[in-house]
């Protein structure tokens, strides 16, 4: 059994060659340790591509460690010996090798992180530099203030960064923000690029076998499993979307399609979380292609917006305001998530594509995130805890630390507007507006009230009527209400009226 002075602890999202804690470690007497433990994935029911994808990743990754003269040590899922869980784990490696200290790099997830210290081990934690704002300069950032502002944040971001900037320090184009032109619906017969594609090996067919057999209760298929393992495959997805999909993004970024799961979004998201590819290796090179000339302001500027504006915000909303934050409920929804979620058998067309793409590829766009699936939640009032659960586990990107604040803050709005300024809800004419799955659905988004009228619609309605006393208030919502007010009282009655049965129907189970 091997002796060591240190254990270093390496996750399954910190597959990263300058992870903070690697920098200390000496090759000869140190011991790196990577684990797959059922407790991570089992926690909430992951998807299986999820699950493929960060054992196999972890197994890459440390083969490329040891070619590197790193000692690893690693526990797959089946070792007779695996105690199950990281704390269990570290244990069991500190008494097998008499290490003095283990190190780890911040925890993606608080209820691990926390597990960890209630261990007693004597752990070194080292901050997560893979990110541009560390937790302690965004709570610096925050002290204070009465509200936090994600557009606020994302200007000191750009500054730190020096990204898309004069060199007087004012924003390239004038502003900060080019939003408004990244709304385009998607024009008709418009091609997307076809998705680029990877061939499965060895250590990815035996993760695939192993997990076929160990999750097959878990919800979503194995079967178009295709995502890079390795930095040079992440690599090559990253400059496939650069050469075909980034000059697209900026104007279509928030356009969905029957049948078009990807569009000209990157499908990076998930190899960025596990540490495959390098957040300020991205922003660079987007911006060396706006200077290029080879895309608009507007898809550099939207898509550097995502990476060092709103993903780190709400990392750092989440490290503030933990634990507490995921017990936030402001409209007090207790309805459980319908089943259809886990199936995609519904009517409701988006329903049925998002959540079907999602089943068969652990994947979906922020936009069918957020004003398809999230929408309906939000109108329908689910517990933020099972949409939350949900999000979680159906993902391949989704960890605790991305996932929560999106999901409890920007979707249900349940933390009652400290995350956003306002409920992203919307009836089934957003949806109209930015897709073609209307076309194809058996109720008719232009009716509101009738017996085949659009779900969201009614859903719209009878959610402003019910939240009033919590929304009125909010300037954000003034028109919203305003054109509540105008109708006649018999349409306000039948909206309520047709959103209490559609809510009546989800109570017992049933589907529409």
């Amino acid at each position: 059994m091997p002796s060591a002075h240190r254990v270093l602890l390496i996750l399954g999202d910190q597959l990263s060659f300058d992870l903070a804690s690697l920098q200390p470690l000496d090759p000869q007497q140190d011991l790196l340790l990577m684990v797959e433990v059922m407790e991570e994935a089992t926690h909430v029911a992951h998807h299986p591509q999820k699950i493929a994808l960060i054992f196999s990743a972890m197994r890459h990754f440390a083969e490329a460690l040891r070619g590197k003269g790193y000692r690893v040590q690693y526990v797959t899922l089946d070792d007779p010996d695996n105690s199950g869980s990281i704390p269990g784990e570290l244990q069991r490696w500190q008494t097998l090798t008499g290490a003095d200290e283990i190190h780890i790099t911040e925890c993606g997830d608080w209820r691990l992180e926390q597990s960890i210290k209630d261990s007693g081990l004597p752990v070194h934690w080292h901050s997560d530099s893979r990110f541009l704002c560390s937790r302690e300069a965004f709570a610096e950032w925050a002290s204070g203030k009465k509200q936090l502002r994600m557009e606020f944040f994302y200007r000191e971001m750009r500054r730190k960064s020096r990204l898309l900037l004069n060199g007087d320090g004012t924003p390239v184009g004038g502003a900060w923000n080019f939003d408004a032109e990244n709304r385009k619906a998607l024009p008709k017969h418009t091609k997307a690029p076809y998705p680029a594609r990877f061939v499965n090996d060895d250590i990815t067919r035996q993760v695939l076998t192993l997990v076929s057999k160990r999750f097959a209760t878990h919800y979503g298929s194995l079967d178009d499993f295709n995502y890079p393992m390795t930095h040079t495959d992440a690599q090559a997805l990253w400059h496939y979307f650069l050469d075909y999909g980034l000059a697209g993004f900026g104007d279509y970024q928030d356009a969905m399609a029957s049948d078009e799961p990807f569009l000209f979004h990157a499908r990076i998201s998930a190899a960025l979380n596990i540490g495959l590819l390098d957040l300020r290796q991205l922003c660079s090179d987007v911006e060396a292609a706006y200077w290029s000339g080879s895309i608009g302001l507007n898809a550099a500027e939207g898509f550097i917006r995502q990476l060092i504006g709103w993903r780190e915000y709400v990392r750092g909303v989440y490290w503030l305001k933990m634990p507490d934050y995921a017990e936030g409920n402001v409209f007090g929804n207790s309805r459980p998530l319908p089943e259809f979620y886990w199936t995609g058998q519904t009517q409701m067309n988006c329903m049925r594509q998002a959540i079907g793409q999602s089943l068969q590829h652990a994947y979906a766009h922020h936009i069918q995130r957020l004003m398809v699936t999230g929408n309906f939640a939000l109108l329908a009032g689910i517990a933020p805890k099972e949409i939350c659960e949900w999000y979680l586990a159906i993902y391949m990107d989704a960890f605790d630390w991305v996932e929560l604040p999106n999901t409890l803050g920007m979707v249900m709005h349940a933390d009652g507007g400290y995350l956003g300024s306002k409920p992203y809800c919307a009836s089934g004419q957003y949806i109209n507006r930015m897709s073609d799955y209307c076309g194809d659905c058996a109720y008719k988004v232009k009716e509101t009230s009738t017996d085949n009228a659009c779900p969201f619609n009614a859903l719209y309605w009878h959610f402003l009527m019910r939240h009033g006393d919590i929304l009125r208030g909010n300037q954000r919502m003034g028109m919203m209400y305003k054109n509540l007010d105008r109708m006649p009282l018999a349409k306000q009655d039948a909206l309520w009226q047709r959103g209490q049965m559609l809510l009546a129907k989800l109570d017992n189970g049933e589907a529409f």
